[in-house]
């Protein structure tokens, strides 16, 4: 059973023009005129600034009997920390793994030349160097 669209209103036999979705043209937007004029108002957060702003906002903790001040993050890796030290499996899986990411993404990727590559490098660098040879050759 296929679903029919509903039929247009015509609106040539009117006088004005005006019509189901064809309104008067004083209602049409003017060029360059926004159809949501209010918008986002600037300098609104969204969702990533204000959890960036929270996690970088700093408290004050007890450590040994004085005070420090560290950001919130710091301060839940703390805990996952303590949690993980008290024989919580999760706290500690937790933090290996957010560890092993961290590393992984900070080692250099390399490409790795296989035999052909090298050897192609190595024809274009004996090349170039036959090259300055001769260029500081008098001739």
């Amino acid at each position: 059973m296929s679903r029919k669209r509903p039929r247009r209103a015509d609106t040539s036999g009117t006088k004005d023009g005006v019509g189901y979705c064809t309104p008067p043209p004083e209602h049409w937007f003017k060029p360059g005129q926004s159809g949501n004029p209010k918008g986002r108002p600037k300098g609104s957060k969204n969702e990533a600034t204000i959890i960036n702003e929270i996690l970088a906002r700093k408290i004050t903790v007890r450590e040994n009997g004085r005070a420090r001040k560290i950001t919130v993050q710091e301060a839940i890796l703390l805990n996952f920390a303590n949690d993980a030290l008290k024989g919580n499996p999760k706290s500690a899986t937790f933090l290996l793994n957010r560890k092993q990411l961290i590393e992984s993404s900070e080692q250099p990727k390399t490409p790795v030349l296989d035999m052909d590559d090298r050897k192609i490098l190595e024809f274009y660098a004996r090349q170039l160097e036959e090259q300055l040879k001769k260029k500081e050759e008098p001739e």
